[in-house]
């Protein structure tokens, strides 16, 4: 209908309120939260990597490589499902202690005592509940302590923080690969590092202030469960293209963590026990220098504003570096590998983080989507074992078609990133 000449134009629709700008974090908050996850990542990686891979052939005798493959995998799928899930119920979470503190507390304890049964248990029948409660517990510490820094970093900063934390992740690999270094003892490379959750998870959660949400959450139902583990790439394709750059990568460097130990002992003709010290020894080296280039990129994306550049060169690196110890043929060749893959994952630890904070579907409510990211870190290690076992059958006793074809998938993170837009 047609305006009279007299009558006002109806009033503008107002302005979309601008978010509310991030608050400065209390000094030091970055790094006692990147301590934090160096302490909770390194009980959960160093089993994972390596005392797993001794553990399990005591128990199951010969046939440890299938039986290692279950336990892995079993883990790894709770772990993967766990953390959006903890990231949602964190959110949700209305306690005088804050909503993310007793998701912190309380996973430590449950990864720590799932920890202890694991370094003593006598049958894969109590191994595979163990290692389950551990990859429970840590991933809801983890998961509700990532959700405090798009919460409480500014995004100009987030570079820092992204590596900060990614250090935190390769700092867990060092120092598990010290302590296998340093004791052939299974028992003590299970037990050292929950004595680091202790101290620095401890000291973290006694120290945050993790103010009380009073707003009261939406009715949970049987539809907002099932929306936990997924997203509406149509909504937020930014955010699913960051997903499927985050598979692609983790896919391809997650056999040379995973099947290290065994892969060194085809090459090498090791026992497992002597191939563990080697790759201890050498992962020292590796994850030393991970650690500084997670740092140093991620404080440099910040100075110039870039993140795409730097996760696109760990994904050429990392394809460089399956390549070559997919067709080595003795310990140098393994060695330059495993530099290009060095270098590939310090890049994108840094990367990783802050890529997922600029693109997450709901800012307010973080860590059920930072879940869902990390979903596309746990697929990866849910997949690869039964792919491997399938190769392993097919003849590949030596891992020469899995690095290959893990070579390949880190290549298809390129495409992926590219569709990346709204991050410089």
């Amino acid at each position: 209908m047609a305006l009279d000449a007299n009558q006002a134009p109806p009033p503008a629709p107002p302005p979309p309120l601008a978010p509310a700008p991030v608050p400065a974090p209390p000094n030091g908050f970055v790094l006692r939260a990147a301590l934090s996850n160096w302490g909770l990542w390194t009980a959960l990686l160093t089993p994972g990597v390596l005392t797993l891979a001794i553990r399990v052939p005591e128990i199951a005798g010969d046939d440890y490589e299938a039986a290692y493959s279950a336990v892995i995998s079993t883990g790894i799928v709770v772990g993967m499902l766990g953390n959006p899930l903890w990231g949602r119920l964190s959110d949700r979470t209305r306690t005088r202690f804050g909503r993310r503190r007793p998701w912190i507390a309380g996973g430590a304890l449950a990864g720590v005592a799932g920890t202890v049964a694991v370094a003593y248990a006598p049958t894969l029948w109590l191994l595979v509940p163990a290692w389950v409660l551990v990859q429970a517990g840590f991933n809801a510490a983890l998961a509700a302590t990532m959700a405090i820094i798009p919460e409480r970093i500014p995004a100009a900063d987030q570079g820092r923080a992204s590596g900060a934390f990614g250090a935190a992740v390769t700092g867990g690999f060092l120092t598990g690969s010290a302590i296998a270094a340093l004791t052939q003892d299974a028992t003590v490379m299970f037990l050292l590092p929950c004595a680091l959750v202790a101290v620095l998870t401890g000291a973290f959660v006694l120290g945050l202030r993790d103010p009380a949400v009073h707003e009261p959450p939406k009715p949970f139902s049987l539809k907002e469960f099932a929306s936990t583990f997924a997203f509406d790439p149509r909504r937020h394709p930014q955010f699913a293209w960051v997903w499927l750059t985050k598979f692609c990568f983790i896919f391809g460097v997650a056999a040379p963590s995973t099947y290290m130990v065994y892969f060194v002992a085809a090459r090498l003709d090791l026992t497992a026990a002597d191939a563990a010290a080697l790759v201890g020894l050498v992962f020292v080296v590796n994850f030393s220098v991970q650690t500084a280039v997670t740092l140093g990129t991620g404080w440099l994306s910040d100075r110039l504003g870039r993140r795409r550049p730097f996760a696109a060169a760990a994904a050429i690196l990392a394809a460089a570096g399956l390549l070559l110890m997919a067709f080595a043929d003795g310990l140098p060749q393994i060695l330059a590998g495993q530099a290009f893959l060095t270098l590939a994952g310090g890049l994108f630890a840094a990367m990783d983080g802050v890529l997922v904070f600029q693109t997450l579907p709901d800012p307010d409510a973080p860590a059920k989507d930072l879940g869902v990211a990390n979903l596309a870190n746990g697929l990866p290690g849910a997949i690869l074992p039964p792919v491997a076992t399938a190769l392993l059958a097919l003849g590949d006793t030596e891992y020469t078609l899995l690095f290959v074809l893990c070579a390949a998938a880190a290549l298809a993170a390129l495409p992926a990133l590219a569709r990346v837009t709204s991050v410089r």
